[in-house]
């Protein structure tokens, strides 16, 4: 992401898809860029892929494509404004005719594989709880805590408190990301934790302290809250 897009790294968090625009181009209002987020949506769930892609990275996946579910019918990168609104078969910059599959092992509502990249779940309406939205049950190897700074892992949750977070996640519900963000529940101390999946894969989720809220509209309970917080005093020990 370009310098001054900065802010805008948040975009995923309000489930919006348009990035930073530049006074070039041609199709689009004021002649604006858009840089997409890397996103794809198929059977009215979205989906992102926002982990590293490198050498090393890509090695310790163990995937293992399932059914085709689809394929991408427009591909919004130079096709698409700010203003475009995601339908199923759009992705941000695979090509029209991408074969999208299953995982195996894993629910087609979590996570697919295109163009051998591994997208996860952004958004699915239908999910209620965390728990619905990403089922970590018997699939999440490892939670990190990453640095706020760049990401590395500084810390990984035992197995216990790993187990005691993922039994909270089933209960805990659903809000509207957007009205989170504008009632202020995105402010504050925030923790970065890495969801680390058995197969290698694995993506980020925004914690912030002080409202117990997750960028994905999931309302912690006192136990998510204990877990994460024990967890940080046990890296601050270290």
């Amino acid at each position: 992401m370009k310098k001054g897009c900065g802010v805008l790294l948040l975009v995923f968090v309000l489930g919006f898809l348009v990035s930073c625009n530049n006074n070039v181009g041609s199709g689009c209002p004021n002649g604006e860029v858009i840089e997409w987020v890397d996103a794809l949506m198929i059977n009215d769930v979205k989906y992102q892929h926002h982990f590293p892609d490198s050498t090393d990275e890509q090695s310790l996946l163990s995937i293992e494509k399932g059914e085709e579910l689809g394929k991408v019918t427009f591909m919004m990168n130079e096709h698409a404004c700010s203003d475009h609104k995601m339908e199923n078969g759009d992705a941000a910059y695979l090509p029209k005719g991408t074969s999208i599959y299953e995982v195996k092992g894993y629910p087609s509502t979590f996570i697919v594989v295109a163009d051998d990249k591994v997208y996860v779940v952004d958004e699915n309406k239908k999910a209620k709880t965390a728990g619905e939205l990403y089922p970590l049950d018997g699939l999440a190897k490892h939670i990190h805590i990453e640095s706020t700074e760049d990401g590395s892992r500084l810390h990984t949750f035992s197995d216990k408190s790993k187990e005691q977070f993922i039994q909270a996640w089933y209960r805990i519900g659903l809000d509207d990301p957007y009205g989170l963000h504008l009632t202020g529940k995105f402010e504050g101390e925030r923790v970065f934790l890495e969801i680390e999946l058995n197969n290698g894969v694995s993506f980020r989720q925004l914690y912030w302290m002080d409202s117990n809220t997750f960028h994905n509209g999931a309302i912690g309970d006192d136990e998510i809250k204990k877990v994460i917080v024990s967890e940080l005093e046990k890296m601050e020990e270290n």
